[in-house]
């Protein structure tokens, strides 16, 4: 069960010949490493992979990284490495190996705008569009290695949230504390911290608050949202809530519909439900309450190499679940003295959904 399997490449190069493209260029980013495993620096040399749509893919490195190259699992792929010198041109060297008169090629859709262009002027007649469109239903569908590379970033985020406790003191700043939970998302085998949100008060009435000065007060409900990357390359996101001492009595009364919303949004997963009626099952529960003003935003999102990417979970999002898609589901109510997210990473199952996380729900209260 590989992660990242050598008919990938095969799988692209169809799927670039469906589009009607003459090839793919993926420089440094998700798309790359979804199809190599190879986790290239964004350089201001030149990192490419050509994928065309009649023929063998081939990567073009600086000679300086070439070292790296061959040491990630695309060296393992069997794909051509290409070192260029800091004389030579790459783009026009991918251009000279492409069919003559290609019409139309996918550019990675976080290319960098000067590559974009370079690559415009060596392919005058080429049209560019986005690449990531080829690639989406491949990257959206997770094979049994991802649905393990995510349980895996699940169950160490989960180990995260059951520290925190420990972190969250009345008379701490939510950077402190912040600060704290970013240490221990390393060390419990993240490669790297994605974002840490520690919402306190009023803050946590913000889905997106950055980590301020702001003293954590006795009483105060807060709202800790925490992601990381694996060495995998696989991301986890959880959202829990904890009150340094007893909560307001009007936040207990929204916390519980909350919880009963973000369930019965969890419970509505299976295939051929649409992100849409996933997004109504706790957006209907929350407004029944007298709650919906308080909840604007999106359900969720889908993740994987990256921590947002289809599917997102949306009204009018209407293309059916299928088994191995994964998304968060985080409904949240945002009243203004205070705010709750309740979010947990699902993935789609032949007959249901399976949590990434496991962490229970229920209010935390740290005496």
């Amino acid at each position: 069960m590989e992660l990242y399997p050598r008919e990938r490449l095969g799988l692209v190069r169809d799927a670039t010949a469906r589009a009607g493209l003459g090839a793919v260029l993926l420089t440094p980013g998700a798309d790359l490493r979804y199809v190599t495993g190879y986790d290239a620096q964004e350089l201001e040399r030149l990192t490419c992979l050509v994928v065309p749509s009649d023929g063998e893919a081939f990567l073009v490195v600086p000679r300086l990284e070439l070292p790296a190259a061959q040491a990630s699992p695309a060296g393992a792929l069997g794909v051509e490495m290409v070192a260029c010198d800091e004389t030579d041109d790459p783009y026009a060297l991918v251009a000279s190996r492409l069919p003559k008169g290609v019409a139309k090629v996918g550019v990675a859709d976080r290319m960098w705008a000067v590559m974009a262009l370079r690559f415009r002027a060596a392919l005058p007649g080429a049209e560019q569009i986005a690449a990531g469109g080829v690639l989406r239903d491949l990257r959206m569908r997770k094979s049994p290695a991802e649905v393990a590379a995510l349980r895996e970033a699940g169950a160490a985020i989960d180990r995260v949230h059951r520290r925190v406790p420990d972190y969250l003191k009345a008379g701490r700043t939510e950077r402190e504390v912040g600060r704290d939970i970013a240490e221990a998302i390393t060390a419990e085998g993240h490669a790297q911290v994605d974002f840490v949100i520690v919402g306190s008060g009023p803050n946590g009435a913000n889905p997106h608050a950055e980590l301020t000065d702001r003293v954590i007060r006795p009483g105060e409900p807060v709202v800790v949202d925490i992601g990381g990357t694996m060495p995998s390359g696989y991301c986890s996101d959880s959202t829990r809530n904890y009150c340094v001492g007893e909560p307001p009595a009007a936040y207990r009364a929204y916390y519980e519909v909350l919880e009963a919303a973000q369930r019965a949004s969890c419970e509505a997963v299976r295939p051929g439900t649409t992100p849409e009626a996933v997004d109504a099952a706790a957006r209907d529960v929350i407004a029944a309450a007298g709650y919906g003003e308080h909840f604007f935003h999106r359900t969720g999102h889908g993740i994987g190499l990256e921590s947002h990417e289809d599917p997102y979970i949306v009204e009018g999002n209407l293309e059916p679940l299928e088994p191995g898609m994964a998304f968060s589901i985080e409904p949240g109510i945002y009243p203004g003295p205070h705010g709750a997210r309740i979010e947990d990473i699902v993935v789609c199952t032949k007959d249901g959904h399976e949590p990434m996380n496991t962490t229970h729900h229920t209010l935390t209260i740290i005496s």
